[in-house]
């Protein structure tokens, strides 16, 4: 199975109306007055992170990643449950934890430890609590609306490209993203779908536009300024870059520090259009 056909038999599993059709960036749970969102990433040694790379910004990344998903729901963030692979310089995985779980106020409520042969992984659960209800999800976006992108994308490709070459260039966009809590909170009252750009611009906003049944129309003028000079096409596709993408009414660019990008119209010849046209390659990264 690749990964699409293996998450599409998982589905036929995840019958609870809290597992959103694992079509969302996290289950969300009502539980007593609290509404609960949940969410899991995994990170393999080699494939999200370079070999040898400091444990201190895994750890980061990896918590860091999740709380990205409970910005696209607009949720604070409860806590975080880390499993770490032991081996070389875990003191520094240990180190990394703490900043980056100091630095958005996180408590570590708990995880598991292993100890394997072959490449080195991790994993964390993180909590939160909605801050508005019904929390966002990707399959609220209509004809009509606006797209809106919450950040620069492209520049943790350059950072990829700076840590593996060796180069002097900012690699921080690439070992530390920032996860955009706040204006998940602020967007999540006016936004009809959100989630967070992990796996490249063109393929998040597919799967909006899946979600929702409708097209996305996206203007490589209005991405132009987001993304690094002359590397456009592939800052569209790279991913890693953890900001928001979200569709609502007109005039929240004029309210919140968004950027329009385009247009969300009936469904079309595709579920993206770049400049009117369906965009030609890979649209992002798939595993």
């Amino acid at each position: 199975m690749n990964e699409a056909e293996f998450i599409s038999a998982l589905r036929a599993i995840a019958t609870s109306p809290q597992a959103r059709g694992l079509a969302d960036d996290a289950a969300v749970i009502e539980f007593g007055s609290e509404t609960l969102v949940l969410t899991h990433d995994t990170m393999v040694e080699g494939v999200h992170v370079l070999e040898g790379q400091d444990p201190a910004d895994i750890a980061w990344k990896l918590v860091a990643v999740n709380l990205s998903d409970l910005a696209a729901k607009g949720a604070e963030p409860v806590g975080v449950l880390v499993s770490h692979m032991l081996g070389s310089d875990d003191h520094r995985f240990v180190a990394g934890l703490k900043d980056v779980l100091e630095t958005y106020d996180v408590p570590l409520l708990g995880g598991d430890t292993v100890r394997g042969d072959g490449a080195r992984s991790w994993g964390c659960t993180a909590i939160g609590r909605a801050s508005h209800t019904p929390v966002p999800a990707r399959d609220g976006a209509k004809p009509g609306d606006a797209i809106y992108l919450g950040g620069r994308i492209g520049f943790a490709m350059l950072g990829f490209e700076a840590l593996r070459d060796d180069t002097e260039n900012d690699d921080s966009a690439y070992r530390r993203p920032v996860p955009q809590l706040a204006l998940g909170r602020d967007l999540a009252p006016d936004v009809s779908a959100m989630m967070d750009v992990s796996d490249g611009l063109l393929l998040d906003a597919s799967r909006i536009a899946n979600a929702s049944g409708v097209t996305l129309a996206i203007e490589r003028n209005l991405v132009a300024p987001l993304a690094p000079e002359d590397r456009l096409e592939d800052a569209m596709r790279w991913g890693d870059d953890y900001v928001l993408l979200c569709t609502g009414p007109a005039g929240l660019d004029a309210q919140f520090p968004v950027t329009r990008i385009g247009e969300v119209t009936a469904m079309g010849a595709g579920p993206v259009m770049l400049d009117g046209e369906p965009p030609e390659g890979d649209l992002g990264y798939t595993h």
